[in-house]
């Protein structure tokens, strides 16, 4: 495609998940009152990468669930049809806890606004805290600020971020695709 520009490498990216796992180790310590929850369906890749990484660098209590808000949505009825729902997997409650929220690209805000609305579900954290892969910040129509992100992305109205993941597109990487 003539419109597609690869902005973030396989490289970039690994590095990318490296310095979001530092990043989260410097500030949550041992993370002994923290949580890790993907957003359904790409921060759900994203959290599982990031779980994985912190283990591998010792941390060995992170609660990690997978949130869906398909149902919290403002667009849950689209004009191709209902959206579809992915299991939600909390086996732990959030109550007084540190949630590390993740999804894979901020744009509007209004994802991260129903997955705060379906996170109170689940008990009443002492702070949540938003972790995302992509932010396109000149995009927001939501008051919503990522806490941590990996690569900050301006783009036109009519451009759209894809990031791909090694174990479903065969390579991990960040591509900027045109109308």
């Amino acid at each position: 495609m003539a419109d597609t520009r690869i902005i973030h490498d396989s490289a970039r990216f690994a590095l990318t998940i490296e310095r979001l796992c530092r990043h989260l180790m410097e500030e949550h310590g041992d993370f002994a009152d923290s949580c890790l929850i993907g957003i359904q369906t790409g921060g759900v890749q994203l959290a599982e990468r990031l779980h994985a990484r912190l283990q591998a660098l010792g941390v060995r209590e992170l609660p990690f669930g997978k949130l869906d808000i398909t149902f919290y949505r403002d667009d849950f009825r689209t004009k191709a049809g209902p959206l579809t729902a992915h299991p939600t997997t909390i086996n732990f409650l959030v109550e007084d806890k540190r949630v590390i929220l993740v999804d894979d690209v901020l744009f509007s805000g209004r994802t991260v606004l129903s997955a705060m609305t379906a996170l109170n579900h689940y008990g009443r954290p002492s702070e949540v805290e938003l972790l995302v892969m992509v932010d396109r910040r000149f995009r927001r129509t939501l008051p919503v600020q990522a806490n941590y992100r990996g690569v900050l992305v301006d783009s036109l109205t009519d451009e759209y971020v894809d990031v791909q993941w090694r174990e479903t597109h065969g390579t991990d990487q960040i591509l900027l695709l045109g109308s």
